[in-house]
């Protein structure tokens, strides 16, 4: 589920369709420092493990916030610091690295 807790991404749906991953939106990852911000990560990381899902964090922008989704468990992130936007002819060319640093 893209987005999750933004727009129309009810947690009802988790149980309607047979997802397997959440993506966690970039909004919350601005937040980290907030302690609220912080508190509705974790939860849908816990969420996500309860479930069986995976979770990825979009928006990852900056050193501090890999670190820290790391250390809460994130299974995959996505965002500028690991990966700019680039025309599908550069990635057929085998020029985009791994989605995520080992």
């Amino acid at each position: 589920m893209d987005d999750f807790g933004t727009g129309y991404s009810s947690l009802s749906y988790l149980r309607s369709f047979p997802f397997d991953k959440i993506k966690i939106d970039r909004s919350f990852m601005r937040d980290l420092t907030r302690t609220d911000g912080l508190a509705i990560v974790k939860a849908v990381i816990g969420l996500g493990h309860s479930l069986g899902m995976s979770t990825t964090a979009e928006g990852v922008e900056t050193e501090a916030v890999l670190q820290k989704i790391e250390h809460l468990g994130i299974a995959h992130a996505q965002g500028f610091l690991l990966g700019r936007p680039m025309p599908l002819a550069a990635l057929a060319g085998g020029v985009a690295g791994a989605a995520r640093r080992a």
